[in-house]
């Protein structure tokens, strides 16, 4: 993992920041646009980004949207008709959703949220195209983040969405207009865009560790705090390892987890709440709304801002992409951002969890018993 300098990047608060920057992106973009994402909904949010989509590819920009199978299974046959017809390309990855379907391709998923227009601006993070709030809860906006990159790295990017398009529409046979080859030349480093920074992806190809490695990294060599905001967390041993000694040699580690569950599975994150707080790991759980956050700040100078989640599905089977920083003013914005979430949270003490019922305790090991056998039998089941 190599920071190059010489880069621009632009903190993006949940879809408030976002979707506008992103509109006024495609808006402006006059060669091609490439947007990839898990969920595509249709919202008023969905019929905004498809709207801008349909006017640039009428404009002649080339548009290639690649949604997940399962994640965008929603989305009307009769719209991407129609973003067809007005001249956008759309590609599923992995459009086979059987649940009766015992095979790992079924949990590998496009799960990164990726933009990138005319080879010279990119977005990646954790926001996908759908509305922070919730039709069927009366409760503040989802909290979630994203940056805006110019500079250096988005060479890296550009070339990483192409390839992904490329080998899909081989592999699939699509009768789509081949994309021209962008040319990735590395921007010249300015006075306003010197951070420090590297894209990383995790495929199942040659990135398979990327991502975790670099936590790992990073979290060997913290001195100070740790501070770690992720919406699914399940990690692995060596991940935990890595928390603990970190913790064990004076290191602030604090987790700020969300509290709402979505899903029954995501009770398997209590299992290793009590060997946490036995090592004085601070929990803390965001309750007033969903948090899809999947950032971290460490030593108040590296940061990640993605789309990986510290779980087996993220780290071990989906593509995911993030962006790693190396600058004490960004990484003194985010925790800016973070500090007054953890600061309103629930604190899950020792003492609070061991009052909690036994029934919550037990629905946490048989969730976490169920991701580990659905990643035994299904995820690493052959083809």
């Amino acid at each position: 993992m190599q920071f190059l300098p010489g880069n621009h990047v632009s903190l993006l608060r949940s879809g408030a920041e976002y979707f506008p920057a992103l509109e006024a992106a495609i808006a402006n973009a006059e060669q091609e646009v490439y947007l990839q994402t898990y969920i595509f909904e249709l919202d008023a949010t969905g019929y905004r980004i498809g709207s801008v989509l349909m006017q640039a590819a009428q404009r002649g920009v080339a548009v290639h949207l690649l949604l997940d199978g399962f994640g965008s299974k929603s989305l009307s046959k009769q719209y991407v008709r129609e973003l067809q017809q007005a001249g956008v390309q759309v590609m599923f990855y992995r459009p086979k959703v059987s649940p009766w379907t015992f095979k790992k391709s079924r949990l590998r998923r496009l799960h990164r949220k990726v933009v990138v227009v005319d080879s010279k601006i990119a977005f990646v993070g954790g926001i996908n195209i759908i509305d922070d709030n919730d039709p069927h809860y009366q409760i503040p906006p989802r909290v979630d983040y994203a940056v805006c990159v110019e500079g250096a790295i988005v060479p890296t990017i550009v070339e990483s969405v192409y390839k992904l398009w490329r080998r899909l529409v081989w592999s699939n046979l699509h009768r789509l207009k081949r994309p021209a080859k962008p040319e990735l030349k590395t921007p010249k480093a300015s006075k306003k865009a010197g951070i420090q920074a590297v894209y990383l992806e995790r495929n199942n190809v040659l990135h398979r560790h990327d991502i975790e490695l670099a936590y790992l990294d990073a979290i060997s060599k913290a001195t100070t705090e740790i501070i770690i905001a992720n919406a699914y967390f399940l990690p692995g041993k060596r991940f935990r390892q890595a928390l603990l000694a970190a913790a064990k040699r004076g290191v602030a580690v604090k987790l700020l987890l969300q509290g709402r569950k979505e899903y029954f599975l995501m009770f398997a994150t209590h299992a290793y709440y009590q060997v946490f707080l036995d090592a004085g790991v601070e929990i803390y759980e965001h309750r007033k709304s969903f948090m899809h956050s999947k950032v971290a700040v460490i030593d108040n100078e590296w940061v990640t801002v993605g789309s990986s989640n510290i779980d087996p599905f993220s780290l071990l089977l989906s593509l995911e992409a993030n962006v790693f920083i190396l600058d004490k003013a960004f990484a003194h914005a985010l925790k800016n951002e973070i500090d007054p979430q953890i600061k309103s949270a629930y604190r899950v003490t020792t003492r609070k969890w061991n009052n909690d019922s036994k029934f919550k305790h037990l629905a946490s090991w048989v969730a976490y018993g169920v991701v580990r056998f659905f990643l035994g039998v299904i995820g690493y089941s052959k083809e």
